[in-house]
Order: structure tokens, then C-alpha cells, then sequence
């Protein structure tokens, strides 16, 4: 498998630390409102990687955080917390704003057919282990007190820019408009491992601590969590294209200062979700949700297919013009899996040259687009609808577009109209004989509906039926 690495920003072959076995980390939601659709195609992409990795025999540990406190509204550590904001908007807790917030996440997620990650940890019960960490980093020299927080010294490391591939002089902090200096900092570059004092004093969630009673920053949260949890070697990292800097930056620097040696070998990036403004984003309002696109009338399903459609290091372009096509396209193609008759056994050394075209074009950087491709080859294909049948339902295994289900559904749906459509001639027909006091021919199509498992009574308004 040959995987995209940012780090590095090659094509590099994909070879875990330890053989057949993966270990892979997912940052989380910040559960202080609604993930929009542009924050979901990042978990749909990391779903379907997931998924590749055990359809190829992989053993695969996926970790997931929650952040539930220390992150602020910029993400170079400052301005509020983004907790505590939602907190305000809605009049709530804290607390009950992060419930509220995962519980709609994992919804949406499982309308996405997103499988849960196996390990999904909120900051807020990993308190010990930032403590912890930050102290070794303190101990080692890498970390520093300076007006009641504890700070990352960037100036200790050899290389920070980590993603070369990035413009330094566009990376730094300092020239960010939105971003004002903190003047405890040794460096620019420098960032929170612990604050005790902020600008805001409301803060709703502190802990006791070494260094004074206040909160985790952000981005130790993910370092800590991933090594509770995945160990102290990391396969894959996954994320949007926005957290390589700072945050993925700042992770890479306090868990290798703390472990000692490499942490993380690949590091996988979603590129953004783009609409007629550009980056889907919360903070320019009118974000669209999962559950706005069902009040529209779409199936949360079609927008997958519409992510897979593309390649994942490509920005995509979402307009409700461009998802109407793909539903159309995904509502044709549910229809002709339905046509597919599931007769006799399939034919496996048949299946195998579709199953090695599938595999070759994910493990060419989890190419979705070709993936797709060889789905619609085995639909076209000269093989037994058998067959289609099994390799639609091993493809399923990673696409998860639940097209048996949903073919299956359409299948059930057009029998009971055909029943309905049947049995409503039949009761026109008896009500036809009836007035032609034909008593025989009625009590004859009488008894056909009982057969059918259909009662029909007579009132004043007419004919009424109902199934027994």
C-alpha cells in the first residue's frame, strides 16, 4: 500500500511498526457544536482508510479523542475557549454542552455509516496523564513557567517546522493577523502545555495541579491520549489539512521531546471542503449539518458517495447542484443492484480479478474515485448476478455505502406497492360484482383477499381494508 505521507510530502510504501498490525490515532471533534459536512468528509476519508486496513488483513487499534476543554478560539492559544463559548450561546454547562455535542457527533457519524474508532477518550478524564507528561517535559528541559502557564520551548528542537513542505515565514504564529503576542512566550513559536491564567477568568473546568490550579491546552490533549492508549509508536495520524500547524506540529514536537525517539511514521490529511465562500467553516455561520441535508430530503449516504467520488488530498467543491447529480447517480445505482438476482453460489475465482482491480486502486493512496470505478466494472461485468451480489457486499466493506440495504429496502418498497396496487383491483372488482348482485364473483374475490392476508369491510363511505 502506498500512502500519501505529509510528513516528508512523498508517495511512501505503507510499513507499520510491528507486522500486520496498526495503530492509528484520529483527532476528535471539539464538542462545542454541530460538525458540518466539511468536518465530516476528514472522518469519512479516515473511516475508509480504517476500514482498507483490516479488509487487507491488517489488525487495526484506532484511538479518537473528545476535546472537551482547552481549546480556544484561535489555535495558536488564545482568545476563549470554545467549550465555554458554546456554553454561552446556549445557556448550559460546560459539560452539558460536551454531552450534548458527542451524542450528535456519533449520530451523524453512524448516519454516515462511520464506524466508531475503538478507543474514543474525552480530554477531561485524562487529567493525570497531561499532568504527567507535562511534567517529564519540564524535567527534560523542554517546557518552561512564565506568568502562571507552563510553555513548549520550541527553541530546544532541531527542526519545528516538521511539514517542510509548508512556507515557514506562512507557519509562524507571529504573522498571523488573528493571533496577538503573548509576552510570557521565549519564543513566537512557543505554546501552552498548562494555563493557570488567560485571558478570561471564567473558566469552567480547572484542575489542582504543580504549577497552580487551571486547564490542559489543546494540543497536549491528542499526545498524551495517543500514547495512553496506542503506545509510544504510532503508525498512522490522521486529520484535516488545517491541524498540521499548529497542532500537529506542536504534537509532534512534546511527544518526541517526552518519548525520546521518533513517534509517528505517516501522517494522513484531508484537504478541505469548499463552497461558494470557500472553506466550510463554523465561524462564518450557515454551516451546513447532516441533519439540514436530511431536512432536505437527502440521504446522509449519498453525501459519502459524493466524498468518495474524489480524492482526498483534493480540495472538493460542495454545491447543492453538484449533490443532486451524485444522488441521482447513487439512486441509479442502488436500482440496478436491486434488478440483481441472488441465485445460486458465487463464483470466487471469478470475483478475484475485480477484488485486485479494488484493492490496487486503494492502495494507490486510497483512490476512492477508482474505487468507485471498479464497483460500477463489476456491475457491467460478465459475471453471475451472484457474484456482483458478493463482491458489492465485500467492496461495502470499506465504501459502506449500504447499497444491499438500501437495494433491498427499494425492493421491498416496490412489492408492497404492487400488492397495494393488486389489492385495491380486487376490491373495485368485488364492489363492481356487488352492484351487478353478482353475490358469487364477490364472495369469490372476497375469499382471494382473506387468502392474501387482506380483511375487507363495507360502511357507508364505501369499501375499507386492512391486513390480519
Amino acid at each position: 500500500m502506498i500512502l500519501y505521507n505529509t510528513l516528508g510530502g512523498t508517495k511512501q510504501e505503507f510499513v507499520p511498526h510491528e507486522a500486520g498490525k496498526v495503530k492509528m490515532y484520529t483527532c476528535g471533534p471539539t464538542v462545542y457544536h454541530y460538525a458540518h459536512i466539511g468536518n465530516l468528509r476528514t472522518y469519512i476519508m479516515e473511516d475508509v482508510l480504517e476500514k482498507y486496513l483490516r479488509y487487507a488483513g491488517y489488525d487495526v487499534l484506532r484511538v479518537m479523542n473528545i476535546t472537551d476543554v482547552g481549546h480556544l478560539s484561535s489555535d495558536a492559544d488564545t482568545g476563549e475557549d470554545k467549550m465555554l463559548a458554546g456554553a454561552k450561546r446556549e445557556h448550559k454547562s460546560v459539560l452539558e454542552i460536551a454531552d450534548f455535542y458527542t451524542k450528535a457527533f456519533f449520530s451523524d457519524a453512524g448516519k454516515l455509516n462511520i464506524k466508531t474508532p475503538d478507543v474514543v477518550e474525552p480530554a477531561t478524564h485524562c487529567i493525570p496523564e497531561f499532568i504527567e507528561m507535562i511534567g517529564r517535559l519540564i524535567d527534560n528541559g523542554y517546557a518552561y513557567l512564565a506568568g502562571g502557564n507552563v510553555y513548549f520551548d520550541t527553541s530546544k528542537l532541531d527542526n519545528y517546522y516538521v511539514f517542510g513542505n509548508m512556507n515557514e515565514e506562512e507557519l509562524q504564529v507571529g504573522v498571523r493577523e488573528d493571533v496577538g503576542e503573548d509576552e510570557n512566550k521565549r519564543n513566537k513559536t512557543d505554546f501552552v502545555l498548562w494555563f493557570t491564567k488567560s485571558k478570561f477568568e471564567d473558566q469552567e473546568l480547572k484542575w489542582e495541579s504543580p504549577w497552580g490550579y487551571g486547564y490542559p491546552g489543546w494540543h497536549i490533549e491528542c499526545s498524551a491520549i495517543s500514547i495512553k492508549h496506542a503506545g509510544e509508536y504510532l503508525d498512522i495520524h490522521c486529520g484535516g489539512v488545517d491541524n498540521a500547524f499548529p497542532h500537529h506540529t506542536n504534537e509532534i514536537a512534546q511527544s518526541e521531546a517526552y518519548l525520546g525517539h521518533k513517534w509517528c511514521n505517516y501522517w494522513f490529511h484531508v484537504l478541505h471542503l469548499l463552497d461558494k465562500r470557500g472553506k466550510m467553516s463554523k465561524s462564518k455561520g450557515g454551516f451546513l449539518t447532516v441533519s439540514l441535508l436530511e431536512e432536505k430530503g437527502y440521504d446522509p449516504l449519498a453525501y459519502r458517495f459524493f466524498c468518495l467520488q474524489s480524492h482526498y488530498r483534493k480540495p472538493l467543491v460542495f454545491s447543492f447542484e453538484n449533490l443532486d447529480n451524485c444522488v441521482q447517480a447513487y439512486n441509479k445505482l442502488v436500482a440496478r443492484v436491486a434488478n440483481l438476482k441472488a441465485d445460486g453460489e458465487a463464483d470466487l475465482a471469478a470475483a478475484k480479478q475485480y477484488q485486485d482491480s479494488f484493492k490496487e486502486a486503494l492502495d494507490n493512496d486510497l483512490n476512492t474515485s477508482l474505487a468507485v470505478t471498479a464497483l460500477y466494472d463489476v456491475l457491467k461485468g460478465d459475471i453471475s448476478d451472484a457474484t456482483k451480489l458478493y463482491l458489492i457486499a465485500d467492496f461495502d466493506r470499506v465504501l459502506s455505502l449500504g447499497l444491499i440495504e438500501a437495494a433491498e429496502k427499494k425492493t421491498a418498497a416496490s412489492t408492497d406497492d404492487a400488492d397495494t396496487a393488486k389489492i385495491e383491483e380486487l376490491i373495485a372488482q368485488r364492489a363492481e360484482a356487488k352492484a351487478a348482485k353478482n353475490w358469487g364473483e364477490a364472495d369469490r374475490i372476497r375469499d382471494v383477499l382473506k387468502e392474501m392476508g387482506v380483511i375487507v369491510k363495507d360502511t357507508k363511505d364505501g369499501p375499507v381494508w386492512e391486513r390480519i
